[in-house]
């Protein structure tokens, strides 16, 4: 079913849009790992929905409650950590509709052509609510990476329909991402698509846009030839979020416009290590991770959900007129940035550990300068 993400570091997550809850199970975790529920809370928290008037108004606290695998001193036992979130604004009234009707671009047919059944209240599984549970097992993911190699991930919204932002000069802060509600840093930018969100909401339509995504100080070696490459990782990773369709490491596309004497990245000595004189390979080079940020940008498209009628067929052909109701994003990159986070994080820790297994009894392994 497709349910289960990593190779040492496993997740797989449960739960339907408006069904009662969802949650995680995490198997892999290293033991003795200090839990911080509260930071795993903030980190839901960015993600929840109804945290301003450019989101869904759907009113979820989405409280995490740990159900195994912690200590009573709040220690990581080894054990399946099961981690789960209550739904308590369900309105699946609001998809009556929906039973018959195939909605535009989404996975109503999909999932009947393939299963022949489906959860019609919010798109079940296809829904983006899913994401809560994976933010709830990246944050632990961030808690391993913060204990052990120091790794940081930081992801922002870098353009709206046609509104970029300019290349930032460092990396942006966490402070810098959430100061405006578009979780853009350059306060220019944010207020400009702070306006075309609200002029397309207004409009009963919707936007997409680009979010850029920073690993900081990944260390060398992450990450294997040739099937499970890092990046290989990272894109499925990142494709298997709703609403997504490109990806791009590095230079990425505007890459190809550059001779190779002009994109490669030089190596230079610098504060007594191996070093990049430049970054155009996103900080992986043959699918492992040279010590230098890693870098990648993700794309989604405009949310599917337009409260604006469309014309559709129902499950038995027949054209027909469908308005969306219900509660919707008008448009996603704010609330996907703690999700890009999350899924970079699980990435990010899962190779790690598997970079411990394959070369720790020969004294070679963990994070390399």
């Amino acid at each position: 079913m497709g349910n289960i993400h990593g190779t040492l570091l496993r997740i797989a997550t449960f739960g339907e849009s408006h069904g009662p809850a969802l949650g995680v199970v995490i198997d892999g975790c290293p033991p003795r790992l200090p839990l911080d529920l509260a930071f795993v809370q903030s980190e839901l928290d960015r993600r929840r929905p109804g945290q301003s008037r450019l989101t869904t108004q759907r009113k979820e606290a989405d409280r995490v409650e740990a159900l195994s695998g912690v200590s009573a001193d709040g220690l990581t036992l080894g054990s399946p950590i099961a981690l789960l979130i209550r739904s308590a604004d369900q309105r699946g009234s609001a998809y009556a509709e929906m039973r018959e009707a195939y909605r535009p671009s989404h996975a109503d047919f999909t999932y009947d052509a393939k299963y022949g059944i489906r959860a019609v209240e919010g798109g079940g599984r296809s829904s983006a609510r899913e994401t809560a549970a994976r933010v709830a097992a990246g944050a632990v993911a961030k808690l391993i990476l913060r204990q052990a190699t120091g790794a940081e991930v930081t992801a922002w919204v870098e353009s709206v329909h046609d509104i970029s932002a300019p290349e930032p000069a460092r990396i942006p802060t966490l402070a810098q991402v959430e100061a405006s509600p578009t979780r853009c840093p350059h306060p220019a930018t944010a207020a400009r698509i702070e306006a075309r969100i609200r002029e397309a909401q207004a409009a009963g339509d919707s936007v997409g846009g680009v979010i850029r995504c920073a690993i900081r100080s990944p260390g060398a070696g992450l990450g294997s030839p040739v099937f499970d490459r890092l990046e290989a990782d990272l894109a499925k990773a990142m494709l298997s979020l709703p609403a997504t369709k490109g990806f791009e490491v590095g230079s990425g596309f505007a890459g190809t416009r550059l001779r190779g004497s002009e994109h490669n990245d030089l190596f230079v000595r610098k504060g007594g290590r191996i070093r990049t004189a430049t970054n155009r390979s996103g900080g992986i080079q043959g699918g492992i991770s040279n010590g230098e940020d890693i870098l990648f940008r993700v794309a989604f498209k405009p949310t599917a959900t337009v409260l604006r009628a469309q014309r559709t067929v129902d499950r038995s052909g027949k054209p027909v007129e469908l308005t969306a109701r219900g509660r919707h994003d008008p448009c996603v990159l704010p609330r996907a940035v703690p999700i890009v986070e999350a899924m970079a994080a699980l990435v990010l820790a899962d190779h790690w550990l598997r970079d411990r297994a394959q070369n720790a009894p020969f004294g070679r392994a963990g994070r390399r300068r």
